[in-house]
């Protein structure tokens, strides 16, 4: 039983950790933001990580994500991974040079957030996007765990991107890790973390294992799972990637309410929802036979409800009403562990005011419901 600093009220859906309710940090968010801004701090200090991003006056501009950070000397990019060294910006990671992260071959089908329209694990977009048309059994997806973050989510459930963050290792090249795309190989995905902060390393990386791909006349998708904060044109090259490769753009939008965000992912997700918006408009009609964007929503017990789920529904249409949007199930985790799972009730509500919007909505992870 959580009960919230600010007006008083107790629930098992107010999660003492975060110690604030949905409804303060919506209709008090400078009182709020206080309260969860110190619990950033706490647990971001636990692996050496800037509790906010930093905008040092005269501080130099990373500019990779949407976080902006302007780093003054000696310190460090939010992400962890960009330093201010005598004035100079020195990325010490997630260059081409040099990735942070850990990976492994994931076999088809596998448990992707849309598993239930991609080519690897449906036949979609077959011949031209998978091998099959069924599952492509016997291939792999080469997945790829970044360890960094333009988010720092109190529920995260890889939480532990954070001590690669921190320790700067385990590290491969971009062309390095390219060359683990053998034969058996059908895609990429990207996650974490988020490759937003190691954008350049993704890229790169993608970009020598489709020119292989090509001359061995190979199909090799590339996918991204992100809270779509990179820099703006760093996301269109991402996505045009997917557009041309048969992958997917899988964006993880957490709220639409901009406090929520704040307070529980520590940022803002202006960004995120402009970012998919601008993918949408420009790319989603250009390849009917496989949807390259989509949407997550993990249903958190107590901050993420059927209002939410209505707004970020009306979003989603507004960009096209096509676009499949997955409402996944909570599982207590990291600081907020202290939330109960996802409710079947919250779930199917929440999958009924969706439907109401959208053209293809699916509940997943429905073994985790209670």
């Amino acid at each position: 039983m959580g009960k919230c600093k600010i007006c008083g009220e107790k629930s098992p859906l107010i999660s003492e950790k975060l110690g604030v309710c949905k409804k303060c940090i919506c209709e008090k968010p400078e009182e709020a933001l206080k309260i969860t801004d110190k619990v950033h701090m706490e647990s971001r200090a636990t692996f050496g990580l800037p509790a906010k991003p930093p905008q040092t006056p005269n501080g130099l501009l990373c500019g990779l994500c949407q976080n902006n950070c302007k780093i003054g000397n000696g310190e460090r990019g939010y992400c962890g991974l960009v330093t201010n060294i005598n004035n100079k910006l020195v990325r010490l990671a997630g260059t081409p040079e040099k990735g942070v992260l850990e990976w492994y071959y994931d076999p088809l089908p596998t448990n992707c957030v849309a598993w239930w329209f991609c080519p690897g694990c449906t036949g979609k977009g077959y011949p031209e996007y998978a091998y099959s048309p069924q599952a492509e059994t016997g291939y792999s997806n080469l997945a790829v765990f970044y360890g960094s973050c333009s988010f720092d989510c109190l529920y995260c459930q890889n939480w532990h991107y954070r001590q690669l963050a921190n320790r700067l290792k385990p590290t491969i090249s971009a062309e390095n890790l390219a060359a683990k795309v053998n034969s058996h190989v059908s895609c990429i995905c990207y996650f974490g973390g988020d490759p937003s902060s190691q954008i350049l390393h993704a890229l790169k990386t993608s970009e020598l294992a489709l020119r292989k791909a090509e001359n061995e006349k190979r199909i090799l998708r590339i996918c991204w799972e992100t809270n779509g904060y990179m820099n703006r044109n760093l996301a269109l090259k991402a996505a045009e990637l997917s557009l041309k490769s048969g992958g997917i753009v899988k964006f993880d939008l957490k709220f639409w309410n901009e406090n929520l965000n704040r307070a529980i992912c520590g940022v803002s997700n202006k960004p995120s929802l402009e970012n998919f918006r601008i993918i949408g408009e420009k790319m989603f009609e250009e390849r009917p036979k496989v949807p390259l964007l989509t949407a997550s929503t993990l249903l958190v017990p107590g901050y993420v409800d059927e209002e939410e789920i209505r707004n970020l529904s009306e979003f989603i249409a507004s960009v096209n009403p096509k676009i499949p949007f997955t409402l996944l199930a909570f599982y207590p985790c990291y600081v907020m562990n202290d939330l109960p799972t996802t409710s079947r009730k919250l779930a199917y509500n929440c999958y009924e005011i969706a439907k109401k919007y959208l053209e293809n909505v699916r509940i997943g992870n429905v073994h985790l419901l209670s």
